[in-house]
Parts: C-alpha cells; sequence; structure tokens
C-alpha cells in the first residue's frame, strides 16, 4: 500500500517507507554507480567485449591451424602406375583428330594412381555419362578446338572431377595425388569442376579461352 501511495504522489514517512523495502535503500546507496554506468555504457563493457572478441578470434584461429595441420597430414601423394605413364606419353603424341579420353581413379588400397578407362571419338557429354555421381576421377581429354578466327588446335585437357558428396578420405586423396598426375602427363591446361553437369562443350570452350 504504502509503494502504491508514492506511486501516486502522496506523502509517506520516509524512513517508514525505506525500512519496508531495503532494496530501495541498496538501490539509493549506489544510485551514483548506477547512474554513471548507465550514462556510460559502452565504456563500462568495452573491455569485456574486447576480451571476449579476442578471445573468440583466438580460438578461432588455434582451431584452423588444428584443421589445416591434420588436412596436411591427412593428405596422400599417390603414385602413378608405370604403364598408365607410358599409357599418357603415347596420348600426348597422338596423331588421330577426334576427341578421346583417359579417364583414371585412384586405387584406395594400393595407393596408386590406375587407367579406368579409354574412349576413342567421345563428346564430353557422353564422358559425362561414364562418370560416377559420387566419386572423383581424373580425365585427360584430348578435343578438337576450333577458334574463333578458324584455327584448328588439339589441346591436351586435364580435367579434375570431384563432385560434391564424395568421401572426404577419397576427396583428400584425390587432392593430394592431382598434382603429381598432372606432373606425369606434362600438361598445362588443368581444370577442375565440382559438379558433374557442369562438363559440356560449352564448359570446355569457355576454359579454353583464356588460353591463347
Amino acid at each position: 500500500m504504502a509503494f502504491g501511495r508514492v506511486q501516486k504522489g502522496v506523502l509517506v514517512d520516509a524512513l517508514v517507507f525505506v525500512n519496508a523495502c531495503p532494496s530501495l535503500l541498496y538501490v539509493l546507496q549506489h544510485k551514483r554507480r548506477i547512474l554513471r554506468v548507465r550514462q556510460h555504457p559502452v565504456t563500462s563493457s568495452w573491455p569485456r567485449r574486447n576480451y571476449l572478441n579476442n578471445t573468440t578470434v583466438s580460438l578461432q584461429t588455434r582451431t584452423q591451424n588444428k584443421t589445416s595441420s591434420r588436412m596436411s597430414s591427412s593428405l596422400v601423394v599417390c603414385e602413378v602406375d608405370e604403364s598408365l605413364k607410358e599409357k599418357l606419353k603415347k596420348f600426348r603424341f597422338r596423331k588421330e583428330t577426334n576427341n578421346a579420353a583417359i579417364l583414371m581413379k585412384i586405387d584406395m588400397e594400393k595407393q596408386l594412381v590406375i587407367l579406368e578407362e579409354e574412349y576413342e571419338d567421345i563428346s564430353l557429354d557422353d564422358l559425362r555419362n561414364e562418370l560416377p555421381e559420387r566419386q572423383p576421377r581424373f580425365i585427360v581429354y584430348s578435343y578438337k578446338y576450333i577458334h574463333t578466327d578458324g584455327r584448328v588446335s588439339y589441346p591436351l585437357c586435364f580435367i579434375f572431377s570431384s563432385p560434391v558428396g564424395c568421401k572426404p578420405e577419397q576427396q583428400m586423396m584425390y587432392a593430394g595425388s592431382k598434382n603429381q598426375l598432372v606432373s606425369v602427363a606434362e600438361l598445362t591446361k588443368v581444370f577442375e569442376t565440382r559438379n558433374i553437369d557442369d562438363l559440356s562443350e560449352e564448359w570446355l570452350i569457355n576454359k579454353l579461352s583464356f588460353f591463347r
């Protein structure tokens, strides 16, 4: 009742009111401090926020470093099968003018890049249908490229197909072995796709347009 009368502006005995409301006494005693905090909310909370932000960044950095370290230690560089090396060498010097492809995969147990299939006179659309949906593959593709000025060339293209949904261990093993295979094949036109549906003649022409 006393609190209600104060709200309505009726005077009451201050001592009685304070004794009836001990919490009010605490507020009055610390009124100045509370007002200072409210007047400077940014200043009062900045050190804590700054500390939390620095701690968060530090934790994120350590987590990223640990993840990168684990990935680096998990990357496996697979050797290239000797017979595949010979196949790639002959493929570079082929005389035929049709489109052709060498499809390669990794033998996970032997940790060896091996030949999976060889194709003659095959379009990228047809080759796309030969690829597994959720497994990486390496492709060396010989393409009859008709330039906008009418010139014809036969570039050898290295394509790393790494679809979304691959098993992490497969993805890491293929990614770790890609440069080794590119070096063995002695190729410079290296492309990668995470979506098999992208593989088309239009996609390849767009990639090759960056080369003169």
